[in-house]
């Protein structure tokens, strides 16, 4: 009754009567007029009255179709762009998660570098410190890969990092790339024992000209000019470093070459017998399983070469402190193992142009810190010359991603 009663009062006061007769033309929207409302009955409350207006105008659709249409369209734009207020709202949201979750990225390789060097320098300084008073290098070698093997095989048993399927064909292609592995940890122990830690770490920086002459002659890679001439300050500053090193002998100097030789010739094999893509291994799981190799191949050479020396009898026979031997020699080993397992983390994480700066930095900090903590005799000509080495390997790393322009017939 309350809808007839407003329809036919809207009806009354704001429609002629030959429009009603005529609806099959659309009326102008004009008359629809604030006018217009104040004829609803003022009987009504508000809310009914505009309830009963809006009931009666969809029966009288002619008048009101356009506003209708009208009020359909503003509640349309009205969602839409409370939508887009959503979803700029969330966009806004995604890009602060963006931004926060790089910064925790960031914040993560800083920490990892950290621990790299840091141990590192901790592995240089307990090494050194074990070898100067126990001349066996094989034999520290072996128990630093046998340290190595224990801590490889805990992370696999306690699920820490993911047990490997190897193959027949994998372990044959792994077993060159052991032996040179050995050889090259072995050679820098023999170096470090006869010489001081930042004129071992000076000849090492020679290891990019082994890297270009091995590449050269086994995989047919070309160094650019630019790679040539980053050799040169490197091989000029180790020269102008050897002659006026205080601890220089051609034992150590020889063993720091050797050590070049054998790690550059690890990452040579690495590209030419590697096995297929599809079946290769990551970085800390090949170095996991060729710490397992290196004390299978190492032990038996260093009880054959310098006999059951690591003992606590013979130890205090020879009046050293069996503790601190004991100690130092697992703590180099813990660093060594840990070095090693950090810089294949940050490997996967940056570029290797990005992972050879990091590791010309390293080498710094080793030189600064050893010399620091040992007090080693460094003339103003020595440290010339190994910041000229240090500088040519910096060079080295910058300019090794110039690739040679191909040449056009």
């Amino acid at each position: 009754m309350q809808v007839a009663a407003a329809a036919a009062a809207v009806t009354s006061t704001t429609v002629p009567l030959h429009h009603l007769r005529h609806r099959h033309r659309p009326l102008p929207l004009s008359p629809l007029r604030s006018s217009h409302l104040t004829a609803l009955p003022s009987n009504r409350s508000a809310p009914q009255t505009l309830r009963s207006w809006n009931r009666c105008s969809i029966i009288i659709s002619p008048i009101n179709g356009g506003a209708l249409r009208s009020e359909r369209i503003v509640a349309r734009a009205a969602a839409a762009e409370e939508e887009e207020g959503k979803g700029s709202e969330e966009e806004g949201n995604e890009k602060e998660s963006e931004k926060g979750s790089s910064v925790i990225e960031v914040v993560q390789l800083g920490a990892l570098f950290g621990l790299w060097y840091l141990f590192n320098i901790y592995f240089n300084i307990y090494n050194k410190q074990v070898l100067k008073v126990f001349h066996f290098p094989v034999t520290i070698s072996a128990i630093q890969f046998a340290v190595g093997t224990l801590l490889v095989l805990f992370m696999w048993t306690s699920n820490l990092y993911k047990r490997p399927k190897i193959s027949g064909a994998q372990l044959a292609a792994i077993l060159p790339l052991a032996v040179v592995h050995t050889l090259g940890n072995l050679f820098t122990n023999m170096s470090l024992g006869k010489v001081a830690v930042s004129f071992t770490h000076t000849i090492k920086a020679m290891e990019p000209f082994f890297s270009v002459v091995l590449s050269a002659m086994f995989l047919g890679e070309m160094p650019t000019p630019w790679v040539v001439l980053s050799l040169l300050p490197i091989a000029g500053g180790v020269a102008l470093a050897s002659m006026t090193e205080a601890s220089f002998n051609w034992a150590g100097f020889w063993s720091a070459m050797a050590s070049n030789l054998t790690n550059q010739s690890r990452n040579v094999l690495s590209k030419k017998f590697m096995v297929k893509k599809e079946e290769s291994l990551d970085n800390i799981t090949l170095f996991s399983i060729i710490t397992i190799m290196s004390f299978i191949l190492l032990a038996p050479a260093a009880i054959f070469l310098e006999g059951v020396k690591f003992t606590p009898a013979y130890l205090e026979a020879t009046g050293l402190n069996v503790k601190q031997v004991y100690t130092r020699v697992l703590l180099a080993a813990l660093c060594f193992h840990a070095y090693q397992q950090v810089s294949y983390m940050i490997l996967q994480r940056v570029s290797p142009v990005t992972h050879s700066v990091g590791n010309c930095v390293k080498r710094v900090v080793v030189i600064v810190s050893s010399v620091i903590f040992f007090k080693t005799p460094v003339s103003p000509i020595n440290s010339l010359g190994t910041g000229i080495a240090l500088a040519g390997v910096f060079l080295y790393s910058r300019v090794k991603r110039i690739k040679a322009k191909p040449k056009t017939a």
